[in-house]
């Protein structure tokens, strides 16, 4: 009577769950009962369910496949049998099915049927498929990124995985560094002092660690690296492994570098400039002196010729670096107000004439008749012109010949200074407005390179009044070069 009793309540405990399915099977596969779970997961009343075949719940292609015989053919060889999979319900709609399958024995040993248990697991598959998908597109991101090296790094620093930005950043593919240690990457100064190791301590004990340093690449040579690495835990907190995420900034140190470097080269060009001015105030005063006695003899005539001409380089030498230290520092001030380009050119020639009349040169000038002017600071566009005017004039040979033109282009006006020198070669064009930039053909260094500032400075007032200025030669002596400055046109 116990027993009974106990059957009895397990019957309705079974027959009252609505979260499972639960039900007898017989030994062909037949349903022998039908709880109220059943009845809400599949949607089959006892009545339609109870004496038909468990392939009513499986897709065509399972029952073509012998699926539902060979699993209770596995549950009676090894007594119970878990599966999942997509079933069907009375509507026809799929649920994807957790079932647990257990063979049922009489006390003589012989087989009497299947207890069979179903779970509807769809939201847990729906979870766990977006969370495969997004993995797969943050593995595809992660494979594709070219400007990083990511990869993951086993609990020892082997080296788990690598993604296309590690190939191109460090060289090795994927079958040849993967499985050994990370410590490949670093110079043997690094290695000496165990800083591999250390990284990874430092990124297990407080989650993440970043360095920058000198990394080696496969072929050997160094580059700049920025490098984060992260401490990777399961859910349980157990340390599996690191990411590590590699950026090679060598060309932006390189470019820091360069910008520190030009910052003080100009802090010493601005104080050059200054201490220069200082005794050209006296020697200048002195030349003048010599200047005013009226009968000088020839040695003394000489000496102050010379004197004042090279004090008169030496003052443009000065002034020019004076001027690009206030360019670059931006303290150079420029006047907005309309300027006539013929007063411009010709206060521009009327500068370098008595060089070039020194050297007997046949300066030509050519100006439109009408007036052209541009909106602007006329003290700086004369140095612009005279600029180029004085660059011909030292680089043109004794009699040669310069050409200043003046036109209007269209919206613009055109100033052309063209010489019969020795050139500059093509491959030196695209740098001769750079600052110190200098042609080395011989030819160039035989009449005296200056500096290397008049056409930077001549680049950089151009730019300021919104224009532009170009340079073309061909490189062979007696073609000389030409320098083309474009300014914006105002109506007179």
């Amino acid at each position: 009577m116990p027993r009974e009793v106990a059957d009895a309540d397990y019957r309705l405990m079974v027959e009252a769950v609505r979260d499972y399915a639960i039900f007898l099977v017989d030994t062909d596969g037949r349903i022998r009962s039908w709880n109220a779970g059943a009845q809400a997961l599949k949607g089959y009343t006892p009545e339609e369910a109870i004496g038909r075949s468990i392939e009513m719940f499986y897709t065509p292609e399972q029952v073509r496949l012998g699926l539902p015989r060979a699993k209770l053919e596995e549950a009676l060889r090894s007594g119970r049998v878990e599966d999942e999979g997509w079933r069907l319900r009375k509507d026809g709609s799929r649920f994807w099915a957790n079932v647990v399958l257990t063979a049922l024995f009489n006390e003589d040993g012989t087989h009497r049927g299947f207890a069979k248990v179903t779970r509807d697991f769809s939201a847990r598959r729906q979870h766990e498929e977006l969370l495969r998908q997004s993995e797969e597109r943050f593995r595809l991101l992660v494979e594709g990124v070219r400007d990083y090296a990511i990869f993951m790094l086993d609990p020892s620093g082997n080296i788990a995985s690598w993604n296309l930005g590690a190939q191109l950043n460090k060289g090795y593919t994927a079958e040849e560094i993967i499985g050994r240690h990370f410590s490949i990457f670093y110079p043997q100064n690094k290695l000496d002092e165990k800083w591999p190791e250390q990284e990874l301590a430092l990124a297990l004990r407080d989650g993440r660690f970043e360095d920058v340093g000198w990394r080696l690449r496969k072929d050997g040579s160094r580059f700049w690296a920025s490098v984060v690495i992260t401490a990777l835990h399961d859910d349980e907190g157990r340390h599996y492994g690191f990411a590590k995420v590699t950026r090679d900034l060598t060309e932006r140190r390189r470019i820091k570098t360069l910008e520190h470097q030009e910052r003080h080269l100009h802090q010493f060009l601005a104080m050059l400039g200054h201490e220069l001015r200082n005794p050209l105030a006296p020697i200048a005063n002195a030349v003048a002196i010599m200047q005013l006695d009226p009968d000088p003899t020839e040695q003394t005539r000489m000496t102050r010729e010379i004197l004042g001409r090279q004090v008169g380089n030496l003052t443009r030498l000065v002034d020019d670096l004076l001027d690009v230290g206030r360019i670059v520092s931006g303290k150079i001030h420029l006047e907005n107000e309309p300027v006539h380009m013929r007063q411009v050119l010709e206060e521009a020639v009327e500068a370098v004439m008595p060089a070039s009349r020194e050297k007997r040169q046949l300066l030509e000038v050519e100006m439109p008749e009408h007036d052209i002017r541009v909106q602007g600071d006329k003290v700086r566009l004369v140095q612009v012109a005279a600029n180029l005017l004085h660059n011909a004039v030292k680089f043109t040979p004794e009699e040669g010949r310069i050409q200043a033109r003046l036109s209007q282009a269209g919206p613009d006006v055109e100033l052309s200074v063209r010489d019969n020198g020795p050139g500059i070669a093509p491959e030196n064009l695209a740098y001769v407005f750079k600052l110190f930039a200098q042609d080395d053909q011989g030819p160039v260094r035989a009449h005296g390179g200056g500096l290397g500032v008049g056409l930077s400075i001549v680049h950089q007032m151009v730019q300021r009044h919104g224009g532009s200025v170009s340079a073309f030669s061909t490189g062979i002596p007696g073609e000389g070069a030409e320098f083309i400055v474009r300014l914006p046109a105002i109506q007179p």
